[in-house]
């Protein structure tokens, strides 16, 4: 009974892992489309007419740093964008729809893509600290953390039903 409940709880924390992928992944399509549909417009008066509809204050300093960053971006940066992000949202979709399946390959898979971006974001983290940042950082080693200890277990108690039978067959 305890080892069905551990095993649901697990599957459990699987399956949010999986949606955490999943919803990572919508995000970064949205994006991408995003940045295709301003490919061909004026980024510019686009983003001042959003600010006149939502009133705020063009003056503001986020707000103003906001609109520097977005009247530099060239055409090329954007399709660089869109392209980019549909490729990292490929990854994470494969990350959570095979979770979400179960997959042993996917919780390899999701060990070493995420594992391989966590000192990029520990990078990003000390060069410009936000709680957002933090969250998500930490959100990542947990995942890696869990999925490495998931895969562990497994192998463990796959090499002692090897051993046992091994022992079983020299008696």
């Amino acid at each position: 009974m305890v080892a069905r409940a551990a095993k649901q709880s697990s599957s459990f924390i699987l399956i949010l892992i999986g949606l955490f992928k999943l919803v990572k992944a919508l995000l970064l399509i949205a994006v991408g489309i995003g940045s295709i549909k301003f490919l061909h417009k004026d980024l510019g008066s686009t983003m001042m007419h959003w600010i006149q509809v939502l009133r705020v204050d063009p003056d503001n300093r986020f707000i103003h740093g906001t609109l520097v960053r977005i009247f530099r971006v060239t055409p090329k940066q954007l399709k660089e964008l869109s392209v980019g992000t549909f490729l990292y949202a490929g990854v994470f979709l494969t990350e959570g729809m095979g979770l979400l399946l179960r997959k042993h390959w996917a919780e390899y898979f999701t060990i070493i893509s995420t594992g391989l971006f966590i000192p990029l974001e520990i990078y990003e983290l000390a060069r410009h600290f936000t709680i957002l940042k933090l969250a998500v950082t930490a959100i990542n080693v947990l995942i890696v953390w869990y999925l490495v200890a998931r895969v562990r277990s497994r192998s463990k108690r796959s090499s002692g039903s090897v051993d046992s039978r091994r022992r079983r067959s020299t008696i």
